[in-house]
């Protein structure tokens, strides 16, 4: 079965019925049982580091798709990713599976039988692989944040918008699984149900510095450490600022500001945008951003590590991210308050909160219980997603917006990074949401996009090329 044919049999299996195409998780079960391999979405999955192994599983859990290839710079890593899809279907009862192993993204992506690809990448290398991949006519499951810089996300933005193809963020806080606290905790306030709100404060943890000043290394034989860097700026390998070469661990690029800003977009994204969500500003974001922070120096790391941010949004509430702050979104009306964390989940090994601490409290908190009772028939609801993995593969089979899609994701970028900014310049900063941009301020506006490496990895660059790869 080819590839056109394989969408078309997707398509036709969902559009029976109108009305499970706009609530897909109420179709009847055994709609997609026991699809052969070559009917299923056809799934590549490009980095296969810890948070690609577990989007990898995520999409293979689901009938609907099938893994057929993986790619990463570090061999060993994209060979132990082929291992697992190998022994993943094998166990599902096939004798003989077949999984390409690609080096380099851009050969997977002229594969026409490959219907989309999730993006599981360091953050400075999300933009590039999506950007193309959507031009490749692929559809994205793309990790938060979305893309390193403010340019990136609005380049990529317009791209698949362009292209007609379907993005789904990997803010799994909105769906069902495994967090259902943030759905809950959102609805509720964007419902009113604690009188007009007032203040978000966000507790989205701390990093602390390694404590090794910068040294370099012999790159692995497995690492191509030059494609690794791509658009970053030159310099040394160094196993702390990449990845661990014995381990799935936490990696050290997400410390390091030449390849992830720190805790401001990565578990900013998450937090901000429960908090844009529930607010009604999920395509708007803050009117006015002030900041402070200390940011690590003399270490292999150089991300922010202590912080407090203030932005100020149209609609006059305030949201507040300090490092002393809990790990979650805590919500204050004029009728109470409401606080939405992931229980137990610590956020990095120097998180304040103690696991049996959190699971004591409970995962959603409200200043009083009736602050939490279903709302009514009438209320405004969140589209339905019990598990984010499986919202994304059947908007793809559908045609149809995700729950994460990507107009939010770049507005919840837009407002982290502009929170960075704030906390690099130290000074007051005025956001123009519809021109993406600060307000009369060249020096902030200088950092919303980082001059690549080389020309080969600038999107521009890419972009005018674009007719040529359409």
């Amino acid at each position: 079965m080819n590839a056109h044919s394989r969408r078309s049999f997707i398509r036709t299996a969902l559009g029976g019925a109108a009305g499970l195409i706009v609530l897909p998780n109420i179709m009847p079960r055994g709609l997609f049982a026991a699809p052969g391999p070559n009917s299923r979405i056809q799934v590549a999955q490009i980095g296969c580091g810890r948070m690609g192994r577990e989007d990898m599983e995520g999409v293979m859990a689901h009938k609907l798709a099938r893994v057929v290839a993986v790619c990463d710079v570090d061999k060993k890593r994209a060979a132990l990713a082929k291992q697992r899809v190998i022994e993943f279907y094998k166990a599902a009862g096939e004798a003989d599976v077949a999984v390409q192993v690609y080096h380099d993204y851009r050969e997977l992506l002229s594969r026409p039988d490959i219907d989309a690809i999730v993006v599981s990448t360091p953050d400075h290398w999300h933009a590039l692989i999506a950007i193309e991949g959507a031009l490749a006519g692929k559809h994205l499951f793309v990790q938060k944040p979305i893309t390193y810089d403010v340019a990136e996300a609005i380049a990529l933005r317009k791209v698949v918008r362009a292209k007609k193809v379907v993005l789904q963020t990997g803010s799994q806080q909105r769906s069902e699984k495994p967090w259902s606290s943030f759905r809950t905790a959102s609805e509720l306030v964007r419902n009113g149900r604690i009188g007009t709100l007032k203040t978000i404060r966000i507790g989205i943890g701390l990093d602390r510095p390694k404590g090794k000043p910068p040294a370099p290394q012999p790159v692995p034989a497995n690492l191509d450490f030059e494609r690794w860097l791509g658009p970053a700026p030159e310099q040394p390998y160094m196993e702390d600022r990449v990845h661990p070469q014995d381990n799935f661990g936490r990696p050290g690029w997400i410390t390091t500001e030449d390849f992830g800003l720190g805790m401001i977009t990565n578990w900013g994204t998450h937090h901000v945008d429960i908090a844009q969500w529930a607010m009604g500003q999920e395509n708007g974001g803050p009117k006015t951003i002030e900041a402070t922070a200390m940011f690590m120096t003399n270490d292999v790391w150089t991300v922010h590590t202590t912080y407090h941010v203030d932005m100020r949004y149209p609609n006059g509430v305030l949201v507040v991210l300090d490092d002393k702050f809990e790990n979650g979104v805590h919500f204050e009306g004029t009728e109470g308050w409401i606080f939405c964390t992931r229980g137990s989940a610590r956020v990095t090994s120097s998180d304040p909160n103690a696991p049996e601490q959190a699971d004591r409290k409970g995962a959603l908190r409200a200043s009083d219980p009736k602050l939490l009772e279903p709302l009514g028939p009438n209320a405004i609801r969140w589209p339905p997603s019990q598990d984010h993995y499986l919202n994304w593969l059947e908007a793809v089979a559908a045609g149809r917006d995700p729950v994460a899609p990507v107009e939010h994701a770049v507005r919840t970028l837009e407002a982290c990074f502009a929170a960075w900014v704030a906390m690099k310049l130290n000074r007051k900063l005025t956001w123009d949401v519809t021109k993406e941009k600060f307000v009369d301020d060249p020096q902030a506006n200088a950092l919303l996009r980082r001059k690549p490496r080389k020309p080969e990895y600038d999107f521009n660059r890419i972009l005018s090329k674009a007719p040529e790869r359409a």
